[in-house]
């Protein structure tokens, strides 16, 4: 029989890959070669380096990773190689666009904030980024996008220059992670950067931790110049800065595209694109296999309250960010090792999270205004 290795963390694996061998569970931070010596399909998570390192010497002929980011993956590497290789671009791209409704609100509310006619600057507007852009104007705001490879590939002159993105009230980062090219993602937020900001904007970055200079950020907060900081992805994960860590807003462990539906969908198009490698009909659909929803009705009294209040109060039942926000914050004193160990606990122990369209809202004393954003952000109204 076929011998698939799979990080343990890719929910329903063994539902899914049984169907195609024998599968072998393993740690995605501890895989290592002498892991792969029989192993012919590979399946991964984004903490799991895919290369030379990993690979040389061993039968593995198709790698999946069921992530929607792949830069821990050497694509040059297993181009060379002739493997077959498929990842989830857009698995967890609604989830991305759920938590920052939740972390906007979150902020709004703790600040007395009116989001609605705010501007907010998107940097990347791939899968993820759209996301943010559909529920940032769910909520009332207007988006700017900035996406050179989408600019230069379109010609929409919808895709603005970044000079045109610091006047923004909110900047929100959803790039990949690239470190050459005309578009190097790498620290491209940094001392520059921040100080183009409009004073008092606040900062999120939802794409990779690389893309911002930590020490560049701390300085902006400390000197002032940031209204409010989300971050869900960090320099060197998982062992957070400390500093940093104190000093934001609404800090997350990696969780933003974390949806249980989005995990799930991902471990369903690296499924599809193995049976289609292997050239075998797939026997295992998502659709069968997703629980009912924990929460799947909201009832809401909005009479005298403000639009944000409500709209968090709606958001925070399945995307509740500020209790993994308090989680992550228990690292802030304990050693770089056990900020690492905690930081990957809190991912792999994540509960279940649940998309909005899983849900059906009643809302009492609500004007129509309320109601069409509750529907925009992907409830479904009673």
């Amino acid at each position: 029989m076929m011998k698939i290795v799979a990080d343990e963390n890719i929910p329903f694996v063994r539902e899914a890959f049984g169907s195609l061998g024998e599968v072998t569970l393993q740690s995605g931070r501890l895989l290592m070669a002498e892991d792969l010596t029989d192993a012919e399909l590979l399946f991964v998570r984004s903490v799991t380096k895919v290369g030379a390192a990993l690979l040389d010497g061993t039968p593995v002929r198709f790698v999946g990773s069921a992530t929607a980011g792949i830069d821990h993956v050497d694509l040059d590497y297993v181009t060379r190689r002739g493997l077959g290789f498929a990842s989830a671009p857009g698995s967890n791209a609604d989830s991305v666009g759920e938590y920052m409704a939740a972390a906007w609100l979150t902020v709004a509310v703790r600040k007395g904030v009116r989001l609605a006619g705010l501007r907010v600057g998107i940097i990347g507007a791939g899968n993820t980024g759209s996301r943010a852009e559909a529920k940032a104007r769910a909520l009332g705001m207007t988006p700017v996008l900035n996406d050179p490879p989408l600019a230069r590939a379109t010609g929409d002159p919808k895709y603005r220059p970044l000079d045109e993105l610091f006047s923004c009230d909110i900047i929100t980062c959803h790039t990949p992670l690239t470190t050459d090219g005309p578009d190097a993602t790498h620290h491209m937020v940094n001392d520059a950067f921040f100080e183009r900001l409009k004073p008092g904007a606040w900062f999120c970055n939802a794409g990779r931790g690389e893309v911002v200079d930590t020490p560049a950020l701390l300085h902006a907060i400390t000197s002032g110049r940031l209204g409010a900081v989300i971050l869900d992805v960090w320099e060197q994960e998982p062992r957070v800065d400390a500093g940093l860590l104190e000093k934001v807003d609404i800090a997350t462990p990696h969780v933003a595209g974390y949806s249980y539906d989005g995990k799930v969908r991902g471990t369903e198009m690296v499924y599809a694109a193995a049976c289609r490698f292997l050239g075998v009909e797939p026997r295992w659909t998502m659709q069968a296999a997703l629980p009912p929803p924990e929460v799947d009705r909201i009832t809401i009294d909005a009479t005298g309250r403000t639009d944000e209040g409500v709209l968090h109060e709606i958001v925070s039942r399945l995307c509740p960010v500020e209790r993994d926000d308090e989680a992550l914050r228990q690292a802030v004193a304990r050693t770089p090792e056990e900020r690492g160990r905690l930081f990957d606990r809190l991912r792999k122990e994540y509960p279940q999270r649940r998309e909005f369209t899983t849900a059906r809202v009643r809302l009492d004393g609500a004007l129509d205004a309320l109601r069409n954003k509750v529907q925009a952000l992907g409830f479904t109204l009673e």
